[in-house]
C-alpha cells in the first residue's frame, strides 16, 4: 500500500471509530433511559451489543496506529468530525428508543459498507476487519428490527428517516396494536 493509499485507509477508519464510539455511547444512553414493559428486554439486549461494539472501537483504534496513524479517542474529536445528528430520544419507551436506534443502525452500517468498498484492492486486512465489524452490526440490528416487525414483514418506522421520527413512528404505531 502506498503511502497516500494508507493515509486515505486511516482517514476512513478515524470516521468508523468515531462513529463505533458514539454507537457505544448510545448504546449506553438507550440502556439507561429506556422504560415500559419491554424494559427488561431492551435494556438486557443491550449491554453484550455495547461490550462488542466497545471491542470493535479498540480493534479499529489499534488498526489504524498499525497503519502507522495515531487514533484520536477524545470525545471533541468525534463531536467536530461526526456526519450524523446526535441520538435525540432520552426517557422514553422501550420501542420509542428501538425505532430511533434502528436508524442509528442503518447509519453506521451504511457508512461501514461505503468504507469496505473503498478499501478494496488497497488493504484488505482493514476490509476484512470493517466485514466482520459488519457480521455483528447487522445481527444487532435484526435484534433490534425484531421489536418493529410486524409477521408481515412491515417495520413500524414505515419511512421515517430521522431518530425522532422513528421513534415516535415506532411508538404509534405500537398504541395502536391491541
Amino acid at each position: 500500500m502506498t503511502e497516500s493509499e494508507g493515509g486515505e485507509v486511516i482517514g476512513r477508519l478515524r470516521l468508523r471509530l468515531h462513529a463505533l464510539s458514539d454507537l457505544a455511547l448510545t448504546l449506553k444512553h438507550v440502556h439507561w433511559n429506556v422504560v415500559g414493559p419491554h424494559f427488561i428486554a431492551v435494556h438486557e439486549m443491550l449491554d453484550p451489543q455495547v461490550d462488542a461494539v466497545r471491542a470493535m472501537v479498540d480493534a479499529t483504534a489499534e488498526r489504524i496506529a498499525t497503519l502507522g496513524g495515531s487514533p484520536t479517542g477524545t470525545p471533541g474529536a468525534l463531536a467536530a468530525e461526526r456526519t450524523w445528528e446526535d441520538y435525540s430520544v432520552g426517557r422514553a419507551q422501550a420501542i420509542e428508543h428501538l425505532g430511533a436506534l434502528d436508524v442509528v443502525y442503518s447509519g453506521v452500517i451504511r457508512d461501514h459498507r461505503a468504507a469496505v468498498a473503498a478499501t478494496d484492492g488497497i488493504d484488505p486486512v482493514t476490509q476484512d476487519l470493517l466485514i466482520e465489524h459488519l457480521r455483528s452490526l447487522e445481527l444487532f440490528q435484526w435484534f433490534v428490527r425484531a421489536h418493529l416487525e410486524s409477521a408481515g414483514g412491515t417495520l413500524s418506522t414505515g419511512s421515517a428517516n430521522g431518530l425522532s421520527e422513528a421513534g415516535h413512528a415506532a411508538a404509534e404505531q405500537a398504541r395502536r396494536q391491541p
